[in-house]
C-alpha cells in the first residue's frame, strides 16, 4: 500500500525507465545470478564476471565454499552499492548429509525439530568471522529422503548460517556424528535457481551481444531496481533528484509517494517517477511521520546509485 503525499508528473526529457536502458547501461547497473559450479571460490567467480564484462568492480552476496554449488548473486559496477540490501537475504539449501551410524527415521526427525527456530552457532575455525557464538534462525529443516546413512535435506535459514556446522551439531545431538556430503544453494531471497545462469551461458550471451544479438544478455542482466523489488521504498519529485545524487538528505517536500510500513532506522530505496533507483538511504522517520511532516530530514542518503547530471538542478532555474 502507498501513501500519496503529492501528485506529480515526470519530465520525459530526463532519465530513463530501467527497461529502456541499453545493454551498455545495464552492464554498469545490474545484478547477475550465477549458478556457481564446484571448485572455484565465490571471489574467483566474481573476478571472472568482472573481467568478462570489462568492469572496474563487482561484488557477490553470500559466500559459497569452493565445494558448494548454486545461486550466487553478483552485483556489477554501480549496483555494488546496493550490497547492504542483499547480504541479509534469507537462504535456502538442498544437501546430502551422511550420518556415521544408522538411526531410526522418527528419532532423526525428532532431533531435527530441535534445530528449527532460533539456534546458537559457533562459526567454524576456517571462517571469515570472529569465532563467537551467535544466534541464527532456521525457518525450516525438512528431511526429504533417507537412503541408509545418507539423508537428503532442505533448509531455509537466516543469512550467516553455517550449514556444515548445522549438520555437525545435528550429528552430535544424534549421538552418531554426521557430516555434510553435498550442498547446493537454491535460493537467495527472491533469486532462485530458475533465475541463475552458468558461467558458460553468461559468456555466450555476452559474445552474442558483441555480434549484434542483445536478447540473451538482456535476459541475464537484472536491473538494479528489480534486484531490490521487495525492499521498502519512496518516490521523489524530479526537482529533488539533483540534490540527492550529490548526497543531500531527503526532505518532506521532495516526496511524492511513500510505501506503508517504513520504520525509522530501516534501509530503503529512493526512486524517481520513472522507477529509477536514485539512492538507498536510512529512514529517519516512519511512513506516517513522512506523510504528516512538512519539515525535517525524512531519509539520510547512504549510497548514491544514479550518476550525476541525468536530471537538472531545478534550484538554478
Amino acid at each position: 500500500m502507498w501513501l500519496v503525499k503529492s501528485e506529480e508528473k515526470t519530465d520525459e526529457r530526463f532519465g530513463k525507465k530501467p527497461e529502456d536502458r541499453s545493454v551498455e547501461e545495464l552492464i554498469k547497473s545490474s545484478v547477475v545470478i550465477v549458478d556457481k559450479h564446484q571448485g572455484p571460490t565465490s571471489h574467483q567467480i566474481t573476478d571472472w564476471i568482472k573481467k568478462m564484462f570489462e568492469l572496474k568492480k563487482a561484488g557477490h552476496s553470500g559466500t559459497l565454499d569452493p565445494g558448494v554449488t548454486g545461486v550466487l548473486p553478483i552485483a556489477l559496477e554501480n549496483a555494488t552499492k546496493i550490497m547492504p540490501m542483499l547480504v541479509g537475504l534469507d537462504k535456502t539449501y538442498v544437501g546430502m548429509m551422511h550420518i556415521h551410524q544408522g538411526v531410526e527415521e522418527n528419532f532423526l526427525k525428532e532431533k531435527v525439530s530441535h534445530f528449527i527456530g532460533k539456534i546458537k552457532q559457533l562459526p567454524p575455525v576456517k571462517s571469515a568471522v570472529a569465532r563467537r557464538e551467535r544466534e541464527r534462525e532456521i525457518h525450516f529443516f525438512d528431511i526429504v529422503e533417507i537412503d541408509g546413512k545418507n539423508v537428503l535435506f532442505k533448509v531455509g535459514c537466516e543469512a550467516g548460517t553455517y550449514i556444515r556446522k548445522l549438520i555437525h551439531d545435528l550429528g552430535q545431538a544424534l549421538g552418531t556424528g554426521a557430516h555434510m556430503a553435498e550442498l547446493r544453494r537454491v535460493e537467495v531471497g527472491e533469486f532462485t535457481e530458475k533465475k541463475s545462469h552458468s558461467l558458460v551461458s553468461i559468456k555466450d550471451a555476452f559474445e552474442f551481444w558483441k555480434e549484434g544479438d542483445e536478447k540473451p544478455i538482456k535476459k541475464i542482466l537484472i536491473p538494479v531496481e528489480n534486484a531490490i523489488e521487495k525492499d521498502k521504498k519512496i518516490f521523489v519529485k524530479d526537482s529533488a533528484i539533483s540534490t540527492i545524487v550529490n548526497g543531500a538528505p531527503i526532505y518532506p517536500n521532495g516526496i511524492t509517494r511513500i510505501q506503508e510500513g517504513i520504520e525509522a532506522g530501516e534501509l530503503i530505496g529512493i526512486f524517481s517517477l520513472k522507477d529509477e533507483l536514485i539512492s538507498i538511504g536510512i529512514a529517519k522517520m516512519s511512513s506516517d511521520e513522512m506523510m504528516k511532516r512538512k519539515k525535517g530530514i525524512t531519509i539520510r542518503t547512504d549510497r548514491v546509485i544514479m550518476e550525476k547530471g541525468i536530471y537538472p538542478n531545478y534550484s538554478k532555474d
